[in-house]
């Protein structure tokens, strides 16, 4: 996680005097049960100091384990969570000290903890400059654990809990490896941001990137600038391998919760996260769910509880009898049955090709003797592929699309792929998305086809990787394969029921220009897409299909 500093562009922030920031006056009290120090001041080692607020058990003088929270978004609760329309919290149930994404405070200590929420290094009263998941920031994490670790108040156990953002942080920070961190539960967190959040399949995404900027901001130096940076590296370089987490070094316990709705942010490096990390007690749940109502659930507080009491006190809680894999197989929204497994990705999935034919629009279980094409309008037309299933099909883990493609009137196309469920009267069943919306598909892939090269090292037919380190334009009338990564998903077909493909030449989904979701408006589509199918262009859909039970 070295960059060297020329990589990094930085811009003026914004005051925090101008966005309703309450200042650094330290200050003491009780509250709502809880003994609250605001705006303690934390050295860093370059002597700079952090900024954080601590809120303990009112009712004991003993020492307790920590539970930090890092982000730059403000831990006085900088976003109301009523800005945010739809993301189904019960509000009723969070104490006014809860920050956004962040463990609620009256809940934690009630429980014999004391929480920590910290103001990111740069970030509002802390001093220095706002990275996003640069080396800096992961450092300044290690200094607060280290400095939390050996307080008075504390036992010496250090865990670190919250969404996104808090999650993130604790990969980057947990491959340094603190002696006083002793657990962590990275909730819904990306691992490498090229990949998962500012380059889809080598196509720029433009709306979620551009909002968080501005959230990053409040800073009395200076803050990343996240979107000139991200131009100015539109290969995978080292800018963006700097702020990878090297994933096998961290060897701390883990129980890591990712989501099947999270596709184009946190799936898919969530679950990278939890197969690739050394730890030897880790513990992987997926939901099919909205993050935020998911994580302050009072089943899925019950499970961090449990988890936090056995590793960071050391009591004997359910965690013990866990299995190593908990996923809920999706049948429709917040439908569907959780099941126990004993590794991920599934050993026992049985990847199937289902062929496209683009003559009557299917998904067959042979290639089409006969080659055939199919062709849509680049900005507005698309492709669809059908398969009905014959039996209840269960298909969980990712999903490979292999295309021959030619671009009619263009050098390049990008490539916009969904996998829908439609039920037996073909109507199609949507699953919650991101973390407010409810317009969801199965699953999403993307590909700018200049970026077709695959990195043959670590790519497998299931699961195709992009170098992302140089463009190849298409020739005219020149027909070439190509490879494209659909995120990982968990869903039930019943028979009768139908698995869609579309392929096309814009997002499946569009929102208002304000809410946080994914976009990808800087398109390179012009002319016409031409699909070809059968014979020697066998384009197929790998689907990762689940065995029947013995």
């Amino acid at each position: 996680m070295n960059a060297e500093p020329s990589l990094y562009v930085f811009t003026r922030g914004i005051p925090p005097e101008e966005a309703g920031w309450p200042g650094a006056e330290p200050s003491s009290s009780m509250e709502n049960g809880m003994r609250i120090e605001r705006n303690i001041s934390v050295p860093m080692r370059d002597g700079l100091r952090l900024l954080v607020d601590r809120y303990a058990p009112a009712d004991s003088d003993r020492p307790t384990p920590v539970l930090i929270a890092w982000s730059p978004y403000g831990k006085h609760g900088a976003l109301e969570w009523r800005s945010w329309p739809g993301h189904d919290i019960d509000l009723d149930r969070l104490s006014p000290c809860t920050a956004f994404e962040t463990p609620d405070p009256a809940y934690w200590t009630a429980h014999g903890y004391t929480v920590i929420l910290a103001d990111a290094r740069g970030a509002w009263g802390s001093e220095g400059d706002v990275e996003m998941f640069g080396p800096g920031e992961a450092a300044a994490c290690y200094d607060l654990i280290e400095w939390a670790g050996v307080q008075p108040w504390s036992t010496g156990k250090v865990g670190m809990s919250g969404v996104s953002w808090y999650s993130v942080i604790q990969w980057n920070v947990a491959a340094l490896r603190p002696p006083h961190l002793a657990a962590i539960n990275p909730f819904e967190g990306f691992h490498d941001p090229y990949y998962e959040v500012a380059t889809h399949g080598g196509i720029p995404e433009t709306q979620f990137l551009p909002l968080l900027g501005p959230l990053i901001a409040k800073t009395h130096g200076q803050v990343e600038d996240v979107a000139t940076n991200a131009m100015n590296h539109p290969f995978y370089d080292d800018y963006w391998k700097s702020k990878v987490a090297d994933l096998e070094k961290i060897d701390v316990p883990a129980y890591v919760v990712a989501s099947w709705s999270d596709h184009g942010l946190h799936t898919r490096g969530t679950l990278d996260g939890f197969r690739r990390i050394s730890s030897p007690h880790k513990w992987l749940e997926v939901h099919g769910r909205k993050k935020w109502a998911y994580y302050y659930s009072e089943d899925s507080l019950a499970r961090q509880l449990a988890f936090f009491d056995h590793m960071l006190k050391g009591n004997a809680t359910e965690v013990a009898q866990w299995p190593t894999v908990r996923l809920e197989i999706r049948d429709r929204a917040y439908t569907g049955e959780v099941r126990a497994e004993s590794e991920w990705p599934l050993e026992r999935v049985e990847y199937t090709p289902l062929y496209l034919d683009a003559d009557n629009g299917g998904l067959l279980s042979d290639v089409p003797a006969a080659s055939s094409r199919l062709e849509y309008e680049a900005l507005e037309g698309r492709a669809v592929f059908d398969h009905r299933f014959e039996q209840d099909t269960e298909l969980v883990g990712g999903m490979a699309l292999r295309l021959w493609v030619e671009a009619d009137g263009a050098t390049d196309m990008d490539l916009f792929v969904g996998v829908e469920k439609l039920d037996t009267d073909g109507n199609e069943v949507n699953f919650p998305f991101f973390s407010t919306f409810d317009d969801g598909h199965v699953a999403l892939g993307w590909l700018r086809v200049s970026r077709r090269e695959l990195d043959e090292a670590v790519s497998t037919p299931e699961r195709p990787v992009l170098r992302h380190q140089r463009d190849l334009p298409l020739s005219p009338g020149e027909v070439v394969p190509v490879d494209i990564e659909i995120w990982p998903s968990g869903t039930l077909f019943h028979a009768g029921e139908t698995l869609r493909l579309v392929v096309q030449g814009h997002d499946l989904n569009a929102y208002d220009d304000g809410l946080f979701a994914q976009r990808h408006a800087a398109l390179v589509n012009t002319g016409r897409h031409v699909l070809h199918t059968g014979g020697d262009r066998a384009s197929r859909l790998l689907i990762p299909r689940v065995p029947p039970a013995a």
